[in-house]
Protein backbone atom coordinates (compact mmCIF):
# COMPACT_ATOMS: atom_id res chain seq x y z
CA UNK A 1 0.00 0.00 0.00
CA UNK A 2 1.29 3.53 -0.72
CA UNK A 3 2.62 4.99 2.88
CA UNK A 4 2.01 8.30 1.58
CA UNK A 5 -1.74 7.52 0.88
CA UNK A 6 -3.95 9.92 3.32
CA UNK A 7 -5.90 7.62 5.69
CA UNK A 8 -9.33 8.72 7.22
CA UNK A 9 -11.21 6.89 9.99
CA UNK A 10 -15.48 8.22 9.69
CA UNK A 11 -17.14 7.61 12.87
CA UNK A 12 -21.17 7.60 11.87
CA UNK A 13 -19.80 5.91 8.06
CA UNK A 14 -23.26 4.87 7.76
CA UNK A 15 -25.52 7.67 8.46
CA UNK A 16 -26.23 10.16 5.04
CA UNK A 17 -23.00 12.21 6.18
CA UNK A 18 -20.75 9.73 6.63
CA UNK A 19 -21.63 8.13 3.45
CA UNK A 20 -21.58 11.15 1.47
CA UNK A 21 -18.01 11.99 2.96
CA UNK A 22 -16.77 8.06 2.53
CA UNK A 23 -17.20 8.82 -1.22
CA UNK A 24 -15.93 12.14 -1.55
CA UNK A 25 -12.51 10.81 0.25
CA UNK A 26 -12.58 8.04 -2.01
CA UNK A 27 -12.63 9.92 -4.83
CA UNK A 28 -9.51 12.32 -3.60
CA UNK A 29 -7.42 8.69 -2.76
CA UNK A 30 -8.28 8.25 0.47
CA UNK A 31 -7.76 5.05 2.46
CA UNK A 32 -10.68 5.11 4.58
CA UNK A 33 -12.11 3.20 7.79
CA UNK A 34 -15.35 3.75 9.33
CA UNK A 35 -16.80 2.75 12.48
CA UNK A 36 -19.92 1.11 12.62
CA UNK A 37 -22.43 -0.30 15.80
CA UNK A 38 -23.51 -3.55 16.20
CA UNK A 39 -26.92 -1.73 15.53
CA UNK A 40 -26.18 -0.87 12.58
CA UNK A 41 -25.19 -4.22 10.72
CA UNK A 42 -28.46 -4.04 8.72
CA UNK A 43 -27.55 -0.61 8.25
CA UNK A 44 -25.27 -0.43 5.91
CA UNK A 45 -27.79 0.42 2.38
CA UNK A 46 -25.87 3.77 1.99
CA UNK A 47 -22.46 2.61 1.40
CA UNK A 48 -23.54 -0.82 -0.41
CA UNK A 49 -21.48 0.56 -3.58
CA UNK A 50 -18.15 1.71 -1.26
CA UNK A 51 -17.89 -1.84 0.71
CA UNK A 52 -15.63 -3.57 -1.12
CA UNK A 53 -13.35 -0.09 -0.96
CA UNK A 54 -13.16 0.93 3.02
CA UNK A 55 -12.98 -1.21 6.05
CA UNK A 56 -15.23 -1.54 8.60
CA UNK A 57 -14.73 -1.72 12.57
CA UNK A 58 -17.20 -2.31 15.46
CA UNK A 59 -17.39 0.14 18.04
CA UNK A 60 -19.35 2.34 19.74
CA UNK A 61 -19.37 6.17 21.09
CA UNK A 62 -21.01 5.03 24.29
CA UNK A 63 -18.06 2.86 24.76
CA UNK A 64 -14.83 4.78 24.67
CA UNK A 65 -12.40 2.00 25.53
CA UNK A 66 -13.91 0.93 21.65
CA UNK A 67 -12.77 3.87 19.52
CA UNK A 68 -9.55 4.30 21.39
CA UNK A 69 -8.98 1.04 20.28
CA UNK A 70 -9.76 1.44 16.70
CA UNK A 71 -8.11 4.64 16.37
CA UNK A 72 -5.07 3.09 17.58
CA UNK A 73 -5.29 -0.09 15.21
CA UNK A 74 -6.03 2.34 12.05
CA UNK A 75 -3.71 5.40 13.07
CA UNK A 76 -5.42 7.88 10.97
CA UNK A 77 -4.45 11.07 9.68
CA UNK A 78 -7.38 12.14 9.41
CA UNK A 79 -10.88 11.84 11.67
CA UNK A 80 -14.32 12.51 10.93
CA UNK A 81 -16.74 12.47 14.01
CA UNK A 82 -20.17 12.23 11.95
CA UNK A 83 -21.67 9.73 14.63
CA UNK A 84 -24.41 10.85 17.19
CA UNK A 85 -28.00 11.01 18.37
CA UNK A 86 -28.80 13.92 15.26
CA UNK A 87 -32.27 14.77 16.41
CA UNK A 88 -33.37 17.47 18.59
CA UNK A 89 -36.60 16.31 18.91
CA UNK A 90 -35.56 12.95 20.25
CA UNK A 91 -33.24 14.17 22.25
CA UNK A 92 -36.10 15.78 24.85
CA UNK A 93 -36.62 11.89 25.17
CA UNK A 94 -33.18 10.94 26.20
CA UNK A 95 -31.09 13.76 27.44
CA UNK A 96 -28.64 11.35 29.23
CA UNK A 97 -27.92 9.40 26.38
CA UNK A 98 -27.50 12.19 24.17
CA UNK A 99 -25.50 14.17 26.54
CA UNK A 100 -23.32 11.54 26.63
CA UNK A 101 -22.73 10.14 22.62
CA UNK A 102 -22.87 13.81 21.56
CA UNK A 103 -20.99 15.78 23.90
CA UNK A 104 -18.58 13.64 26.52
CA UNK A 105 -17.70 11.04 23.94
CA UNK A 106 -16.27 13.92 21.58
CA UNK A 107 -13.70 14.55 24.75
CA UNK A 108 -12.39 11.48 25.12
CA UNK A 109 -11.71 10.95 21.14
CA UNK A 110 -9.91 14.19 21.49
CA UNK A 111 -7.98 12.93 24.75
CA UNK A 112 -7.06 10.13 22.53
CA UNK A 113 -5.32 11.86 19.91
CA UNK A 114 -4.04 14.31 22.22
CA UNK A 115 -0.28 14.60 21.63
CA UNK A 116 -0.47 13.79 17.99
CA UNK A 117 -0.48 15.36 14.35
CA UNK A 118 -3.79 13.67 13.92
CA UNK A 119 -5.98 16.19 12.12
CA UNK A 120 -10.08 16.09 14.23
CA UNK A 121 -13.79 17.06 11.97
CA UNK A 122 -16.36 18.08 15.02
CA UNK A 123 -19.64 19.00 13.48
CA UNK A 124 -21.93 21.30 15.27
CA UNK A 125 -24.98 22.42 14.75
CA UNK A 126 -27.32 25.60 14.37
CA UNK A 127 -29.44 24.68 17.25
CA UNK A 128 -26.60 25.82 19.35
CA UNK A 129 -27.68 29.04 19.00
CA UNK A 130 -31.40 28.80 19.88
CA UNK A 131 -33.27 31.93 20.97
CA UNK A 132 -30.53 33.65 18.82
CA UNK A 133 -30.29 37.60 19.36
CA UNK A 134 -29.54 38.34 15.77
CA UNK A 135 -29.78 36.89 11.90
CA UNK A 136 -28.30 35.89 10.51
CA UNK A 137 -25.54 33.92 12.65
CA UNK A 138 -22.39 34.42 12.67
CA UNK A 139 -19.09 32.37 14.54
CA UNK A 140 -19.49 34.76 17.30
CA UNK A 141 -23.26 34.87 17.92
CA UNK A 142 -23.55 34.05 21.29
CA UNK A 143 -25.53 30.24 22.05
CA UNK A 144 -28.58 29.87 23.63
CA UNK A 145 -29.50 26.16 23.18
CA UNK A 146 -33.24 25.22 23.50
CA UNK A 147 -32.86 21.26 23.47
CA UNK A 148 -30.97 18.33 25.13
CA UNK A 149 -29.37 17.66 21.73
CA UNK A 150 -27.95 21.54 21.22
CA UNK A 151 -26.44 21.72 24.89
CA UNK A 152 -24.57 18.40 24.09
CA UNK A 153 -23.38 20.02 20.92
CA UNK A 154 -22.51 23.25 22.92
CA UNK A 155 -20.40 21.02 25.16
CA UNK A 156 -18.86 19.44 22.32
CA UNK A 157 -18.12 23.02 21.12
CA UNK A 158 -15.92 23.89 24.22
CA UNK A 159 -14.55 20.15 24.81
CA UNK A 160 -12.85 21.32 20.90
CA UNK A 161 -11.95 24.48 21.79
CA UNK A 162 -10.33 23.26 25.15
CA UNK A 163 -8.48 20.65 23.45
CA UNK A 164 -7.14 22.94 20.64
CA UNK A 165 -5.21 25.07 22.78
CA UNK A 166 -3.60 22.21 24.44
CA UNK A 167 -2.46 21.60 20.61
CA UNK A 168 -5.24 18.90 19.20
CA UNK A 169 -5.37 19.74 15.58
CA UNK A 170 -9.50 19.84 15.56
CA UNK A 171 -11.97 21.81 13.59
CA UNK A 172 -15.82 21.92 13.54
CA UNK A 173 -18.69 22.97 11.24
CA UNK A 174 -21.49 24.46 12.76
CA UNK A 175 -23.95 23.00 10.20
CA UNK A 176 -27.16 24.59 9.88
CA UNK A 177 -29.87 21.67 8.63
CA UNK A 178 -29.03 19.71 5.40
CA UNK A 179 -30.21 16.75 3.44
CA UNK A 180 -29.77 14.93 0.34
CA UNK A 181 -32.05 11.73 -1.59
CA UNK A 182 -29.73 9.44 1.94
CA UNK A 183 -31.71 10.92 4.62
CA UNK A 184 -35.19 9.33 5.87
CA UNK A 185 -38.36 10.65 6.13
CA UNK A 186 -37.72 11.00 9.82
CA UNK A 187 -36.17 14.60 8.18
CA UNK A 188 -38.28 17.43 6.90
CA UNK A 189 -37.48 17.88 2.93
CA UNK A 190 -37.34 13.93 2.63
CA UNK A 191 -40.85 13.69 4.10
CA UNK A 192 -41.79 16.89 2.13
CA UNK A 193 -40.96 15.33 -1.26
CA UNK A 194 -41.90 11.23 -0.40
CA UNK A 195 -45.01 12.54 0.70
CA UNK A 196 -45.69 14.90 -2.72
CA UNK A 197 -44.52 11.64 -4.96
CA UNK A 198 -47.31 9.54 -2.88
CA UNK A 199 -50.45 12.00 -3.00
CA UNK A 200 -49.61 12.71 -6.85
CA UNK A 201 -50.12 8.73 -7.05
CA UNK A 202 -53.38 8.67 -4.80
CA UNK A 203 -51.14 6.29 -2.37
CA UNK A 204 -51.23 9.32 0.48
CA UNK A 205 -54.31 11.71 1.42
CA UNK A 206 -52.39 13.91 4.22
CA UNK A 207 -49.48 14.91 5.16
CA UNK A 208 -49.29 16.08 9.09
CA UNK A 209 -46.85 18.61 9.87
CA UNK A 210 -46.35 20.89 13.12
CA UNK A 211 -45.42 24.64 12.35
CA UNK A 212 -45.79 25.28 8.70
CA UNK A 213 -44.73 28.86 9.32
CA UNK A 214 -41.17 27.73 10.74
CA UNK A 215 -38.63 28.89 8.49
CA UNK A 216 -35.55 26.63 7.73
CA UNK A 217 -31.82 27.18 6.02
CA UNK A 218 -31.72 23.95 4.30
CA UNK A 219 -28.48 22.66 2.12
CA UNK A 220 -27.17 19.61 0.56
CA UNK A 221 -25.35 17.31 2.32
CA UNK A 222 -22.22 16.40 0.09
CA UNK A 223 -21.65 20.24 -0.37
CA UNK A 224 -21.04 20.47 3.71
CA UNK A 225 -18.79 17.38 3.82
CA UNK A 226 -16.50 19.06 0.97
CA UNK A 227 -16.21 21.83 3.45
CA UNK A 228 -15.83 19.49 6.17
CA UNK A 229 -12.65 17.87 4.50
CA UNK A 230 -11.11 21.55 3.25
CA UNK A 231 -11.87 22.20 7.18
CA UNK A 232 -8.56 19.52 7.69
CA UNK A 233 -6.51 20.97 4.75
CA UNK A 234 -5.41 24.18 6.62
CA UNK A 235 -3.10 24.63 8.58
CA UNK A 236 -4.49 26.07 11.46
CA UNK A 237 -7.85 24.32 13.18
CA UNK A 238 -10.96 26.94 13.16
CA UNK A 239 -14.29 27.27 13.72
CA UNK A 240 -16.46 27.84 11.02
CA UNK A 241 -20.50 28.11 9.97
CA UNK A 242 -21.54 26.00 7.41
CA UNK A 243 -24.74 26.81 5.39
CA UNK A 244 -26.52 28.40 2.67
CA UNK A 245 -27.98 31.92 3.98
CA UNK A 246 -30.99 31.39 2.79
CA UNK A 247 -34.68 30.11 4.82
CA UNK A 248 -37.28 29.42 3.20
CA UNK A 249 -40.48 28.48 5.51
CA UNK A 250 -42.13 24.57 5.53
CA UNK A 251 -45.53 26.55 4.08
CA UNK A 252 -43.22 27.43 0.52
CA UNK A 253 -41.35 24.12 0.72
CA UNK A 254 -44.77 22.36 0.10
CA UNK A 255 -45.39 24.70 -2.55
CA UNK A 256 -42.25 23.92 -4.30
CA UNK A 257 -42.41 20.10 -4.36
CA UNK A 258 -45.79 20.71 -5.61
CA UNK A 259 -48.39 19.71 -2.05
CA UNK A 260 -51.68 21.58 -1.87
CA UNK A 261 -52.52 23.14 1.30
CA UNK A 262 -55.85 21.03 1.38
CA UNK A 263 -53.32 18.01 1.80
CA UNK A 264 -51.86 19.27 4.79
CA UNK A 265 -52.94 18.30 8.27
CA UNK A 266 -51.32 20.64 11.14
CA UNK A 267 -50.43 17.94 14.31
CA UNK A 268 -50.02 19.94 17.28
CA UNK A 269 -47.87 16.50 18.67
CA UNK A 270 -45.36 17.26 16.05
CA UNK A 271 -44.38 20.90 17.75
CA UNK A 272 -41.20 20.83 19.84
CA UNK A 273 -41.35 21.89 23.44
CA UNK A 274 -39.15 24.54 23.17
CA UNK A 275 -39.25 26.92 20.10
CA UNK A 276 -35.93 28.61 18.34
CA UNK A 277 -35.35 32.02 16.23
CA UNK A 278 -34.99 31.73 12.80
CA UNK A 279 -31.95 30.54 11.95
CA UNK A 280 -29.75 31.47 8.56
CA UNK A 281 -26.10 30.73 8.27
CA UNK A 282 -23.63 33.90 7.54
CA UNK A 283 -21.09 31.71 6.03
CA UNK A 284 -19.16 34.87 5.42
CA UNK A 285 -15.78 33.47 7.16
CA UNK A 286 -15.54 30.03 5.61
CA UNK A 287 -15.91 31.41 1.92
CA UNK A 288 -13.53 34.09 3.23
CA UNK A 289 -10.80 31.74 4.35
CA UNK A 290 -11.15 28.73 2.35
CA UNK A 291 -13.06 29.94 -0.71
CA UNK A 292 -16.06 27.47 0.45
CA UNK A 293 -19.80 28.44 -0.95
CA UNK A 294 -22.63 26.18 -1.02
CA UNK A 295 -23.41 24.52 -4.43
CA UNK A 296 -26.55 23.82 -4.11
CA UNK A 297 -29.14 25.57 -2.76
CA UNK A 298 -33.09 24.75 -2.43
CA UNK A 299 -34.41 25.09 -5.74
CA UNK A 300 -31.61 22.65 -6.84
CA UNK A 301 -32.14 20.82 -3.76
CA UNK A 302 -35.63 19.95 -4.90
CA UNK A 303 -35.04 19.15 -7.89
CA UNK A 304 -32.58 16.69 -7.22
CA UNK A 305 -34.20 14.73 -4.69
CA UNK A 306 -37.85 14.62 -6.95
CA UNK A 307 -35.54 12.73 -9.51
CA UNK A 308 -33.94 10.56 -7.22
CA UNK A 309 -37.78 9.82 -5.35
CA UNK A 310 -38.79 8.86 -9.20
CA UNK A 311 -35.76 6.66 -9.42
CA UNK A 312 -36.54 4.70 -6.18
CA UNK A 313 -40.05 4.49 -6.71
Amino acid sequence: MNENRKKALIFGITGMDGSHLADILLSKGYEVHGLIRKASLDNKKRIEHILDKITLHYGDLSDPSSFKRIIKEVEPSEIYNEADQDSAAVSFHNPYYNSMVTGAAVGEMLEAIKGTDVCFFQPLTSNMFGLAKESPQKETTPFCPQSPYACAKVFAYHLCGFYRRLGVKVSTAIFYNHTSFRQTEEYLLPKLVGSAYRIKKGLQDKIRLGDINAKIDIGWSPDFMEAAWLMLQQEEPDDYIIGTGKVYSIKEMLDMVGIDMKNVEVDKALLRPASTSVLAADYSKVKKMLGWEPKNKMEEIIKIMLVHQDKKE
